[in-house]
């Protein structure tokens, strides 16, 4: 059965984004994105995968679910389809038409990554946002949280699911000397 895994940049304070969702604040540093490049290419946009040479399918995905508001930035900035080289799932109640023929839109995102986790591939990432992690917490399997030293005070949550505590278990870490810390966690076991 295939996992998912929410992959996503944190500060240190746990949010993923502004309050107006915007994640321009984060690490861009040569050796942050070297370490992205390296271990997860497939998790950058298609632009800059093409301006690094990167191609071919994925080592760890090959599939990306967004919130709304995290494929809205991408639209916001011309960008229908960020992930093309992924099988690429919006998950929103107020699209009725995708705005990209390679994006899926749902309304149903704990049904929907049943379903993908039942078929055959790769591992499938979750990409954001908070309210949408909050959702589908009983079907996250992993979790690469890119703790970036970075303190914003408000924003968007890593998840925003009020108070209740899930316990992971700490399978491995990797600094880059720019400050951020890969972090990988599995649920722990009941």
């Amino acid at each position: 059965m295939r996992k998912l895994t929410y992959y996503v940049a944190s500060t240190l304070d746990g949010f993923i984004a502004s309050p107006h969702g915007t994640f321009d604040f984060f690490a861009m540093e040569p050796d942050y994105l070297d370490a992205i490049a390296a271990e997860y290419p497939e998790t950058l946009p298609a632009s800059y995968r093409a301006v690094r040479g990167l191609s071919g399918p994925g080592q760890h995905f090959d599939t990306v679910l967004e919130g709304r508001h995290t494929y809205q930035v991408g639209l916001d900035a011309g960008v229908t389809n960020a992930y093309p080289h992924l099988e690429h799932y919006v998950f929103s109640r107020t699209l009725t038409q995708s705005p990209d023929p390679g994006v899926n839109l749902s309304r149903t995102p704990l049904e929907t990554v049943r379903e993908l986790k039942a078929r055959d591939g790769l591992g499938i990432w979750l990409c954001g946002g908070g309210a949408l992690a909050a959702e589908l917490l009983p079907e996250i399997d992993a979790y690469v949280i890119k703790l970036n030293p970075v303190i914003a005070g408000s924003g968007i949550k890593l998840v925003d699911a009020g108070f209740a505590p899930h316990r992971l278990q700490l399978t491995g870490s990797r600094t880059v000397q720019s400050g951020v810390v890969f972090l990988n966690y599995v649920r722990r076991a009941s």
